[in-house]
């Protein structure tokens, strides 16, 4: 344990500084607001909060063509640690959720470095977990927010695969559907993966008795994979009775799948339409971060990357660009897309100066943590 912890000290320490130094820019520029209250009760941090003091609600407040709000919408896991701690320690519900969303981030930036030094080496593994903390919305990282403990979950789902831990890979995947339904992308990276893993044993000399670990051990880890997802929509739906009723409850959001064509225009009016109106920061920022996602996805197949990563990627790509929610949101589902990260580690990795590339990622963090205090305290959207 001590050794691996040493192992990933450089990855660790790297990303808490970089998240720091946006953290500390929030505290110095000047703004009306109080920053961690701020950052524990903005846009879907308090509806988390909500959940953990008065529990699910279906009625909180009238959206999109008049369907109600509900707080079903948002999964159990994070509010259910939140509570947590806010049982077990004497701090506010606001301060549970950060301790619990800054813990999942430095667990996530964990795993990131795992999967990724398993595959590469621990140069690239260090430099994806600090760029995941430089990404232009990873102020959500240091936010009440559920997507540092989806990709602490996803990540080291991940390295499970890498390890051929089919359980461990499993269970987490499990965990990940408890969430975000985002964790889809996790189940079917564990699953077909496993699909793969099994069709090579059959082929093989000795079939599927043969191979360690037992063919079982993949079969479980794939039933197990989708479950956690799969089991709280089941269980939303239940209770609306209904077998839309989760989707039915995200359409209040405007959340469905439209396979693209809300992106498509959105794009078309910033950039291709005449006399199109001055488009705010963030979303300029936004598209070019779909833009640069879909890039890194075309260099990590030609790169020929790991089939978990690349299906991981796909699916979480597939969302951001194919989900009717919210323009601003698009960038803030990326967040959990570390993997789409490692072909510009591994090409920040040749870089030899040390000089050089504390000057890249040093600044990459200053513009991070300033367009992070834009996004908290100027910016009239949820990130």
């Amino acid at each position: 344990m001590a050794a691996g912890s040493r192992y990933a000290a450089p990855a660790l320490l790297g990303y808490a500084g970089v998240r720091a130094a946006g953290v500390l820019l929030m505290l110095l520029l000047p703004h009306e607001y109080a920053v961690l209250p701020r950052l524990s009760t903005l846009w879907d941090a308090h509806w988390y909060t909500d959940i953990v003091l008065h529990g699910y609600n279906d009625h909180v407040g009238s959206g999109i063509n008049d369907v109600p709000y509900s707080t079903r919408a948002f999964f159990p896991l994070f509010p259910m640690l939140i509570k947590a701690v806010h049982t077990v320690l004497p701090v506010s519900v606001g301060a549970a959720a950060l301790t619990v969303a800054w813990g999942s981030s430095l667990v996530a930036a964990g795993g990131i470095f795992a999967a990724v030094a398993h595959r590469y080496d621990r140069r690239v593994g260090v430099l994806t977990a600090v760029l995941w903390g430089v990404l232009p919305h990873a102020a959500v990282q240091s936010m009440a927010y559920s997507e540092s403990l989806f990709t602490a979950t996803a990540a080291w789902a991940l390295y499970a695969l890498e390890r051929r831990s089919w359980i461990w890979a499993g269970a987490l995947s499990l965990l990940a559907g408890l969430v975000r339904p985002t964790a889809a992308a996790v189940a079917a990276a564990v699953g077909l993966t496993a699909v793969v893993e099994l069709a090579r044993r059959v082929r093989g000399r000795h079939g599927l008795q043969s191979a360690a670990p037992a063919w079982w051990r993949v079969v479980l880890g794939a039933a197990l994979s989708p479950l956690g997802v799969l089991g709280y929509i089941g269980y939303v739906d239940y209770v609306r009775r209904s077998w839309s009723g989760y989707s039915y409850i995200q359409s209040a959001w405007g959340t469905q799948f439209d396979g693209g064509a809300g992106t498509i225009r959105w794009l078309d009016a910033m950039f291709l339409t005449p006399g199109a109106p001055p488009q705010l920061l963030n979303q300029v920022v936004i598209a070019l971060a779909v833009v640069a996602y879909v890039v890194l996805f075309l260099l990590a197949l030609v790169q020929r990357q790991p089939l978990p990563w690349l299906v991981y990627g796909a699916t979480i790509l597939a969302v951001a660009i194919g989900s009717s929610a919210t323009d601003a949101a698009r960038a803030r589902f990326l967040v959990p897309a570390f993997v789409l990260l490692v072909p510009l580690a591994a090409g920040l990795s040749r870089v030899r100066s040390r000089a050089s590339l504390g000057v890249l990622l040093g600044s990459a963090a200053v513009c991070s943590g300033f367009y992070g205090v834009y996004l908290v305290f100027a910016n009239s959207y949820s990130p």
